[in-house]
């Protein structure tokens, strides 16, 4: 299993509220977060420093124990639950932290198969086979108003409204977070990422980058093609890739 990422502040923001964690346990699994920050001049980096550095305590705590994908499942509801507590009593008692929050997108992962939660607009991805699949689903206005029947999937991109979140992280004392699982094979690519990428990255663009570009170059074209194409806000990409071991040995990104 292989771990790549990048984060970048983009063109226009005072400072960059993506957080991401990653890391390698026994047995060839692989954890990874991607949160986005929101609120105040400071909310939304200490909510995404929050939520990354807290899953990232449970995750190398806790998933040693866990055996079964329906274990990592209920495993990550926790522990984003647990973030979500967390961040919401300090948004409560912070006066200049009042109103923050962050979205997250997290996986836990082996060869074989993989397990993700979402809360918010930060997405998860697979590249199968030469193929893009979105795993996760936009807890925002514009994805209900697409499933709605009310905009398009075309009108949505550029709609005014679509960063306008309807799940997060900090905003209340309980968050209920989507869960899936997806099986892998070699040569598969597991993306995680922000709205910043989404924003100004096609997922056909998305797609051809992750065909075309050596694995631990990926995360960068990603976000160099963001930022050519406007990178005004933060973005965040994180790849968790499966390889051949041959292929994996010696190669730590």
């Amino acid at each position: 299993m292989r771990l790549v990422a990048r984060t970048d502040i983009g063109h226009q923001r005072a400072e960059n509220q993506d957080s991401y964690r990653a890391g390698k346990l026994p047995g060839d699994i692989v954890w990874a977060a991607v949160c986005d920050g929101m609120g105040g001049a400071k909310g939304g980096r200490l909510a995404s420093s929050m939520a990354a550095s807290g899953l990232e305590e449970a995750f190398t705590a806790g998933l040693p124990a866990v055996t079964s994908p329906a274990d990592a499942g209920e495993f990550l509801r926790a522990a984003i639950q647990y973030v979500n507590r967390a961040i919401y009593q300090k948004a409560q008692t912070t006066p200049a932290a009042h109103g923050m929050g962050t979205t997250v997108v997290c996986a836990v992962a082996c060869p074989d198969a993989a397990v993700y939660a979402h809360v918010g607009d930060s997405r998860a991805y697979l590249m199968h086979s030469g193929a893009l699949f979105q795993l996760t689903k936009d807890h925002s206005m514009v994805q209900e108003l697409v499933e709605q029947g009310r905009i398009t999937e075309e009108e949505a991109y550029t709609h005014p409204q679509k960063n306008l979140i309807t799940r997060a992280l900090g905003v209340a004392d309980c968050v209920e977070a989507d869960c899936g699982q997806v099986a892998l094979a070699q040569g598969d690519v597991l993306l995680l990422c922000t709205d910043g990428l989404t924003n100004y990255v096609s997922a056909e663009e998305i797609a051809r980058i992750l065909a075309q570009t050596p694995f631990y170059r990926a995360a960068d074209a990603l976000i160099d093609m963001a930022l050519e194409a406007g990178g005004l806000d933060n973005v965040t990409a994180l790849l968790v890739g499966v390889e051949p071991e041959e292929e994996s040995d010696g190669n730590n990104g």
